[in-house]
């Protein structure tokens, strides 16, 4: 997937062909078994966890690219994922952390992503659409599972004079090309984009480019950023 990905130039792709580093942590053993089964060569399982207090102890010690984070846990204070996130802290160094769970209930969303979570994927998600979206994760990007993202607009939406400023940048952008911002900042991957709104990937993928040179934005995660800041999804 590095270097050819439809994403290529936006997201951040990794420059180095080392696969990326993963911790799995969730408390079904099955779980774990099938989701390392299907991840792709782009990533290599270097350790699982069961429970909040094996997390704090393996990830630190491990210190893996990304960490794949069940919402729900055992163990710890009761906090699940999010306590995860605050009990390691600074430890966890460059690592980056994706919520992967099987709820899509907003106070699950929102709290995980307020620990330091850098997206939440729902457990629909194919092991290619979670390999994909650690590859991504790892590049600098936020990533959502479609629909999840409105959640985290509602937790950390702008004031008035942000909106305001919203509107004004939003006029450098043509109809179409807020049509593809919104989609392409809530986690869409490309394909998605061009399916919904009947037109190539290529087609999409100049759109996006368009739209990061007009809001001076370098990748996908700095437009979710913009966009989630302003209340435009």
């Amino acid at each position: 997937m590095s270097g050819s990905t439809e994403e290529d130039g936006v997201s951040g792709d990794r420059v180095s062909g080392d696969p990326v580093r993963v911790v799995i942590v969730d408390d079904h053993q099955i779980f774990r078994s099938g989701l390392r089964a299907e991840l792709g060569p782009e990533l290599e399982v270097v350790a699982e966890a069961a429970t909040v207090d094996e997390a704090v102890t393996v990830i630190p010690s491990c210190r893996p690219d990304v960490v794949l984070l069940d919402v729900h846990l055992p163990g710890g204070s009761g906090g699940g994922g999010a306590e995860v996130l605050r009990r390691i802290g600074g430890a966890a160094g460059p690592t980056r952390f994706l919520a992967l769970s099987v709820s899509d209930a907003a106070d699950d969303v929102v709290s995980v992503i307020r620990a330091g979570a850098r997206g939440y994927l729902t457990k629909t998600s194919s092991g290619a659409e979670v390999t994909a979206a650690v590859v991504r994760v790892h590049g600098g990007d936020a990533v959502f599972s479609p629909r999840l993202a409105g959640f985290v607009l509602d937790a950390f939406g702008a004031g008035v004079g942000e909106t305001a400023a919203a509107d004004d940048e939003l006029d450098r952008l043509s109809a179409r090309e807020q049509e593809v911002m919104r989609m392409i900042a809530r986690g869409y991957a490309y394909k998605e984009v061009a399916a919904e709104l009947f037109l190539s990937v290529k087609t999409v993928e100049t759109h996006v480019s368009n739209v990061l040179r007009k809001l001076q934005l370098s990748n996908r995660h700095e437009l979710t950023a913009w966009a989630l800041s302003r209340r435009l999804l």
